[in-house]
């Protein structure tokens, strides 16, 4: 036997100093261990030989504590150089361009819903961009070869507005105006396209798509012709959302609506000249009560309508005898708001009111009829509904049905024009417009009450302003023609989360048509000729397909800069049946961004004849926007969606859960995230990677907060796991899993046990939260608190070669691979990073080039689950036996009637008493007894306890419960100056293992 090893406290004897594993947040969760549970700071072991201070400085070598040059932490500039040199040397923007050259069985087809180019990123951007993202480097690290192209929408009135800035179009040619939208787009498009790489965005960032290039505009005029040629386009006059504030039509998808809108509503009267024939001639001077939000189209009246299978009554004012004709249901409410009681005098049903004529109100000599309408309720008003044909599609739906006309008095500007009459021209029809007509009905003795009501409007989404329904000359789709086949299409694609299809039903059902025309310069023309005297629209396949060959050459500004005869050539014109080109004149309007983007997928995607999306991914808002403009114009095209699965993420709330606004001061930049702001305590610089946690961790499906709590939160959770990580790292230095890992034929239970638990897959289903959730539980339950703090003696005081270290590190290798693949969808900066550092691959190697989680050949040996979890339920009664103790001080005795549950313990410690078993390793005691029975004669001081574990093999076939006891006393034996297990024989001695080990360093 060697000479026994001293511990030292002073007398000048020589100091050893351990690097501690307690010393830093690395080993955080992991410092349970008996080795060195009671140092709370960096470890001053002071050992020698006695008289031999030499021999102590061999002895120290003997610990094997963890080593590595992986950094615990990156903070502020470091962290920030760091990731760009991942990002250059791991390749970053290679990786898309090398993934799709690999040779792969599968593709898998991500399509870019455009982002608009009107300004800088903000964080929607952020949770758009890198949600898709993890899908898209999921897929590559599985060898899928992933179809990923980014876009931009770069045409529309945003652009326009904010490239003029203080200019006014007017002033402009059409071309001076495309130039400064064209110069705008691309200077926001690069700055984006930084931001997006700045964020580790896999794409080929050399090759996007642009919804203002030659190519992408042919495809959309070809589209548009397929459209026209079925009848689903077409011209036409009727009311429109029209927004003053930018002079041009809308579509619904345009409109934001505002809930707090206020309006001056009036209660008015039309006197009745000609009483409906059913009704009784002596009833005298009766008036028809209307109600109306909106006063200003009373001058547009062309009738007023009724309800037929309604209850209508004829009703006296108590305070004036005034006679009513009202919706017998609205009496009541009528009632209290005109304050007065309303007497009954006689009920009619509604169709009795055919045949009615009034007075208009404002417009002297003037009569219009009581008409029936399916459209008027009884929820609000008077039951009888004003009717303005050239304000409302309801309205208009009335005055074709019936042939009334549809006069429109309101220009462009939003202003009452000549048709109004002289006290209206020229004024503002939602401001002194609306004064003047109510003055008017005043006059003409027809107000009967005037109200604020507030109550929610359509507004202009650009602007942010109120809009009209007013009538203009149009180019519409009709989406009634297509609604059925689109909701056929639906039902063969997977919505996430589920919730939102019916939203996109409903918004869907909503939209009778599609105005797709717009009359400002930037965006593709409308490619239409007209006829110079007649007004005729010359528009079919010859001229269309002619004018996209010169877009797909020399884009769209073509259409100004090219003369007529190269849009419309003499073969063309012959092909018609037209000769003269002078009677024609290019149309002045171009086609609706939603049309502009709504054609990406024809554009973009690849496939051959059936181009398709495995996946969309984009926010709640496009459910009436991209996804449907998308969906309406490849169902018109080829009878199907062009995409087969739709996830719709929520939108960025501050985390008061208020929407992001400058005037509330909530606004987060992620460039201000990423590098950090001007003052460093309030606005640290997070990196990339922590505002990638913060979106892989948020519940996308709903709205998600983001603030200084939220990013602090995702900051300290990758710090946690950097530390794991370097915990793995650190006790892998020097391990070759080439030549040095063990057969899992001839691991420990606990270690083969390990690898199981890492295993799921939540990234298909795009839930990057749940993956992080079940990786946060595996590490910080499965691994911090159990698998570490079971390990350590084995890995720092086992010999560096024997088996069960070798074991662990096997293990240890592949955990770190699977956790750090794991996680490098959403943190591809760190995981880089973690694999540069890990043994087993050839250096220059990425991990995005190295695949997914390589799986294990024998996961399961028979029992063994049963026999570690059997264990872990004896050791739980243990330690909770003994709370606030360490369980290193004890000598434990565990026993078991025969049956199963022994024979399992048998498997983990062959032996009745060890100190080195893998039953007392999982125990975490000094030395472990297995028995059938405690024995009789236990000390006083002995902590006793008792448990019952249920064995279910082979999948429920058998089934045991069994019963078991524990006895826990203090150990005689004394604490191993090496390990610090109590496994020494006596107070100036090694434990055996550890002289054994010591020895062979020797």
């Amino acid at each position: 036997m060697p000479a026994c090893l001293l511990i030292s406290g002073a007398n000048g004897h020589a100091s050893l100093h351990f690097p501690s594993p307690c010393a830093s947040p690395v080993f955080s969760g992991a410092c349970n261990s008996p080795l060195y549970r009671s140092w709370p700071g960096p470890l001053s072991c002071r050992i020698h030989r006695v008289g031999t201070s030499g021999d102590a400085a061999r002895f120290r070598d003997t610990v094997l504590l963890p080593h590595t040059h992986f950094p615990m932490k990156l903070n502020n500039q470091k962290l920030l150089d760091r990731e760009l040199q991942i990002q250059r040397e791991c390749g970053f923007d290679q990786l898309y361009t090398w993934q799709r050259e690999r040779k792969a069985k599968k593709e898998f087809c991500l399509h870019d819903g455009p982002p608009y180019a009107n300004g800088d990123t903000h964080v929607g951007h952020a949770l758009n961009k890198i949600l898709k993202d993890v899908r898209n480097r999921f897929e590559v690290l599985r060898g899928t070869r992933v179809h990923y192209v980014p876009g931009w929408d770069c045409h529309g009135l945003p652009i326009e507005l904010k490239a003029l800035g203080q200019l006014h179009a007017g002033d402009l040619t059409p071309l001076q105006v495309r130039r400064k939208a064209r110069e705008f787009a691309e200077a926001a498009i690069a700055r984006q396209r930084a931001a997006f790489q700045r964020w580790g965005i896999m794409a080929d960032w050399g090759n996007c798509y642009y919804s203002f290039s030659g190519h992408y505009e042919a495809t959309q005029l070809r589209i548009f012709q397929d459209m026209h040629s079925k009848g689903l386009v077409y011209q036409d006059y009727k009311p429109v959302f029209w927004s003053p504030s930018s002079r041009t039509a809308l579509a619904e998808a345009e409109l934001e609506y505002n809930s707090e809108h206020l309006s001056r509503s009036v209660y008015a009267t039309f006197t009745l000249t000609a009483l409906p024939p059913k009704l009784a001639p002596s009833l005298g001077n009766v008036s028809v009560l209307v109600w109306t939000t909106q006063p200003w189209t009373i001058p547009a009246n062309q009738a007023v309508c009724f309800m037929p299978k309604a209850q209508y009554s004829l009703v006296k004012r108590v305070d004036s005898e005034q006679l009513l004709l009202v919706a017998t249901e609205r009496i009541a409410s009528l009632t209290s708001a005109l304050g007065t009681d309303l007497q009954n005098v006689t009920t009619f049903v509604g169709s009795d009111l055919e045949g009615g004529v009034c007075q208009h109100p404002t417009i002297s000599g003037k009569e219009v009829p009581l008409l029936p309408a399916n459209h008027v309720t009884m929820a609000k008003g008077t039951g009888l509904v004003h009717t303005a044909p050239a304000h409302g599609m309801e309205d208009y739906s009335v005055a074709t049905h019936f042939s009334l006309p549809v006069d429109c008095m309101v220009d462009e500007e939003g202003r009452f024009n000549e048709l109004a009459g002289k006290d209206l021209q020229g004024q503002a029809v939602l401001d002194k417009g609306t004064d003047t007509v109510i003055c008017m009905l005043q006059a003409a003795g027809a107000l009967v009450k005037e109200e604020w009501c507030v109550h929610s409007y359509p507004y202009d989404w650009r602007s942010k302003t109120p809009v009209l329904f007013r009538p203009s000359k149009q180019w519409f789709i009709n989406t009634a023609n297509l609604k059925d086949k689109a909701k056929e299409s639906l039902q063969k694609v997977k919505v996430i989360p589920e919730s939102a299809r019916a939203t996109l039903m409903a918004k869907l059902d909503g939209r009778t048509y599609w105005c797709i025309s717009r009359q400002r310069s930037w965006g593709v023309p409308i490619p239409v000729f007209y006829h110079r005297e007649t007004g005729e629209a010359l528009l079919n396949k010859y001229t269309v397909a002619h004018v996209a060959k010169v877009f797909e050459e020399k884009g769209s500004d073509s259409w100004w800069v090219e003369p007529l005869e190269a849009l419309l050539p003499a073969d063309v014109l012959k092909k018609v049946n037209r000769r003269v080109l002078t009677d024609y004149e290019r149309g002045e309007d171009v086609l609706d961004i939603w049309f502009d983007s709504g054609t990406s997928w024809a554009a973009v995607l690849h496939g051959g004849s059936d181009p398709h999306a495995d996946v969309c991914i984009e926010g709640k808002d496009q459910l009436g926007g991209w996804f449907q403009s998308s969906l309406l114009t490849s169902v018109a095209v080829r009878n199907k969606a062009p995409y087969k699965a739709l996830v719709v993420h929520g939108f960025v709330v501050s985390e008061k859960g208020d929407k992001m606004s400058k005037s509330l001061g909530n606004v987060i930049d992620p460039d201000i995230v990423i590098n950090g702001g001007p003052d460093p305590v309030l606005s640290p610089a997070y990196g990339a990677d922590v505002l990638r946690w913060w979106v892989a961790e948020s519940n996308v499906f709903s709205d998600v907060q983001i603030g200084p709590k939220t990013l602090n939160t995702a900051r300290d959770s990758i710090y946690k796991l950097r530390n794991t990580l370097r915990f793995m790292l650190g006790n892998l230095q020097g391990f070759d899993p080439q030549t040095q890992a063990v057969d899992p034929k001839h691991m420990h239970y606990i270690d083969q046990y390990l690898l199981h638990l890492l295993r799921d897959d939540a990234y298909s289903e795009f839930d990057s939260g749940r993956v992080i959730r079940l990786l946060q539980a595996f590490i910080n339950r499965d691994l911090s608190s159990f698998y570490f703090s079971i390990i350590k003696d084995r890995l720092y005081c086992d010999a560096e070669n024997s088996l069960g270290r070798r074991s662990c590190q096997t293990v240890l290798e592949e955990i770190l691979d699977g956790v750090t693949r794991s996680i490098a969808p959403i943190l591809p900066h760190l995981a880089e990073e973690v694999y540069q550092y890990a043994p087993g691959h050839d250096e220059g190697e990425t991990l995005f080039q190295s695949g997914w989680i390589k799986s294990s050949s024998v996961w399961r040996k028979p029992g063994l689950e049963e026999a570690v979890e059997g264990a872990c339920a004896i050791r739980d009664s243990f330690l909770s036996s003994i709370p606030g103790r360490n369980a290193v001080e004890y000598d434990l005795t565990v026993a078991i009637e025969p049956g199963l549950l022994f024979e399992l313990m048998e498997s983990l410690q062959e032996e009745p008493t060890s100190t080195c078993s893998q039953l007392t390793e999982l125990m975490m005691a000094s030395r472990t007894t297995l028995r059938e029975a405690l024995p009789r004669d236990l000390p006083a001081d002995a902590i006793t306890g008792r448990g019952t574990f249920l064995i279910n093999l082979e999948g429920g076939v058998i089934r045991e419960e069994s019963t078991y006891n524990i006895a826990a006393v203090p150990i005689s034996l004394t604490r191993c100056p090496r390990c610090r297990r109590h496994t020494a024989e006596t107070p100036d001695c090694l434990c055996p293992r550890c002289q054994t080990v010591v020895r062979e360093a020797q």
